[in-house]
């Protein structure tokens, strides 16, 4: 029994000498922002709230908190999307950090922001709490702390993003025209593409299914409407190639 308890103490002073060094360590607060962008009526949105802080009120945050002690930093994230809007069937990827000095009023604080791109139709806020809803991007202009800076941050993130996955089909119909894929298109990436180099760039990567159906009731002339294989793609050695409008 000695023995170990011998044994136990050089790892035990090792445990000592590591918390002497942590606590020894400026204590900067931790915490994560997610940027929620959606996608509804050919417009690209962002999820905000009030924020509660009185030095901005009237203006809009995204959704943070603190990270606490035991979490991981991904825990965090989905802790507060799950605590502010009730979702759980939404995946979040870490953008970057946001570290400077001054980018909190009341000292320094470190921020990590995540980022998911969802269909606002497949999923429900369940929870309002300080006016939470979704808003145009292109309307945002002001917003709390450094928030609209990340915003701007993770909707380039999010631009690059979609030109090396077919993140944008998770956002269509099952069925979809080509004239819906270009507007999902022209709407993240915030330009107006040419619609014959449009469509002959998607029809080179051969992963649209062509269902012989054609678009019912709507305003303009009926288009037809296709599926994205998505068992394709994820056999193909080839993989997405990008797109470079």
């Amino acid at each position: 029994m000695k023995k170990n308890i011998q044994q136990e103490k050089p790892h035990e002073h090792l445990i000592k000498d590591a918390k002497k060094l942590v606590l020894a360590y400026p204590k900067v607060p931790l915490t994560v922002d997610c940027a929620i962008f959606g996608f509804e009526e050919s417009q690209l949105k962002v999820l905000v709230i009030k924020s509660d802080l009185e030095m901005y009120d009237g203006h809009y945050s995204l959704l943070g908190d603190i990270v606490q002690d035991n979490e991981e930093l991904d825990e965090a994230a989905y802790r507060v999307l799950k605590a502010r809007t009730g979702m759980n069937d939404v995946f979040l990827d870490q953008v970057r950090a946001f570290s400077h000095p001054a980018r909190h009023p009341g000292g320094r604080v470190i921020t990590v922001a995540y980022c998911s791109l969802l269909n606002i139709n497949h999923h429900q806020l369940k929870i309002h709490d300080n006016e939470l809803n979704w808003h145009s991007v292109s309307t945002l202009k002001d917003m709390a702390f450094d928030h609209k800076e990340i915003v701007d941050e993770c909707y380039s993130w999010l631009q690059k993003r979609i030109q090396e996955h077919p993140l944008g089909f998770n956002l269509l119909p099952e069925k979809f025209s080509l004239r819906e894929l270009q507007n999902l298109y022209e709407a993240i990436l915030g330009v107006s593409l040419d619609r014959r180099n449009f469509r002959k760039k998607f029809a080179s990567m051969d992963l649209l299914i062509d269902i012989n159906e054609m678009e019912q009731d709507v305003p303009h002339r009926p288009g037809k409407l296709y599926k994205f294989n998505f068992e394709k793609y994820e056999t193909s050695k080839r993989k997405w190639i990008g797109i470079d409008f």
